[in-house]
């Protein structure tokens, strides 16, 4: 790798704490078809102080295609663009550390790039898991009831979408771009995809590019995921002064909606006022009714294509998924509707990127 100018190919990655999965997706990343390119990869590591370093370590005294280096923000947005100004390729390919990709993902990746135009390809989010529970988690994952329909989660989809997966651009794009926003904690892809469309560009994604997500195994994993999500999409909202779509309103809307129909009942038996009583009760009851017939048919619908067996998880799975994002939401419209120019601490719970 002397010759900086014969590198083509750059993977970067941001990590931190990863010494259980580090490892797999390094023989993932070293495993990619890239016979006749020059490539390299380099991985941000946040001060991991769980072992990480030290299996990073291992693996570059082995493979020099491999640059391991410090990531003193800690988030993967700091982490990725520390990576991006050092990369020497003419493309730049983001991976996710829990996430395994097959042989030719880089070079299917950058041939969907030449041949269709596109300033950023990628491919559908597929999983991988063990374990029913988990299962149950990644079933619902791809469904429209919890995500409300993103291409993204389509595994059969080709074409021009708003958003992919981990990405595969040329880095003069990434400059012209500015880079990833390093205020954000999370959504920070959604946020660069979406001024990269504001740019005039486009984003393509090609099932043919494939990887296995390997998503949250528990329910207070996945809630703690997609409170932050929810939290930092409204960040990404006020930054881009851009409506949030109704897949990302109607959470919040469902969480407001039973916090405030409690409140109402309550004022109701202060003021003694029966009817508006009788009316608040009800109201609340046919708003979980209907919520709850939405959860059975969702479940019932996804666990003929899952298995039976994730049946009996997926109603409280599907709860976690618009609880914990609506939750989310609504702490970031407080939270960035008053104290915009201040950030989440690094250990706050909407900021501490956890497994």
């Amino acid at each position: 790798m002397s010759d900086e100018a014969e590198v083509r190919v750059s993977i970067i990655v941001a990590c931190r704490n990863e010494a259980e999965d580090i490892g797999s997706l390094l023989d993932s990343l070293l495993a990619q078809d890239l016979r006749g390119t020059r490539w390299e990869a380099i991985i941000a590591d946040g001060m991991s102080d769980d072992g990480t370093q030290a299996v990073l370590d291992k693996y570059a005294a082995r493979h020099p295609e491999l640059r391991v280096m410090s990531n003193p923000g800690r988030i993967v947005s700091t982490g990725l663009n520390a990576a991006i100004r050092v990369a020497r390729g003419e493309y730049v390919l983001r991976l996710d550390a829990h996430t395994c990709y097959a042989r030719d993902y880089c070079q299917r990746a950058v041939a969907a790039l030449e041949r269709t135009g596109a300033d950023n390809v990628g491919g559908p989010a597929r999983t991988r898991t063990t374990g029913v529970r988990a299962q149950a988690i990644a079933a619902a994952y791809h469904s429209p009831f919890s995500t409300g329909g993103a291409r993204f989660h389509d595994t059969t989809f080709e074409g021009w979408v708003d958003t992919v997966p981990y990405g595969c651009w040329r880095k003069t794009t990434l400059e012209e771009l500015g880079l990833f926003d390093e205020t954000l904690v999370r959504n920070q892809d959604d946020e660069l995809n979406l001024r990269l469309l504001r740019a005039g560009g486009k984003i393509w994604q090609d099932p043919a590019i494939v990887s296995w997500y390997s998503p949250r195994a528990t329910l207070s994993g996945l809630f703690r995921q997609y409170l932050q999500y929810g939290f930092w999409k409204v960040a990404v909202i006020r930054k881009q002064r851009i409506p949030g779509s109704w897949r990302h309103l109607v959470p919040a809307t469902f969480v407001l909606a039973n916090a405030l129909q409690p409140v109402a009942i309550g004022l109701s038996v202060i003021v003694g006022a029966p009817q508006t009583l009788t009316a608040a009760v009800a109201l609340w009851l046919a708003t979980l009714a209907a919520y709850g017939a939405a959860v059975v048919a969702a479940s019932l619908a996804t666990a003929a294509g899952a298995g039976w067996a994730t049946l009996p998880y997926l109603p409280v799975v599907f709860a976690t998924y618009h609880v914990a994002y609506g939750l989310g939401f609504v702490a970031g419209l407080v939270w960035f509707g008053s104290r915009w120019e201040r950030a989440a601490g690094p250990e706050s719970a909407f900021s501490q990127i956890t497994r």
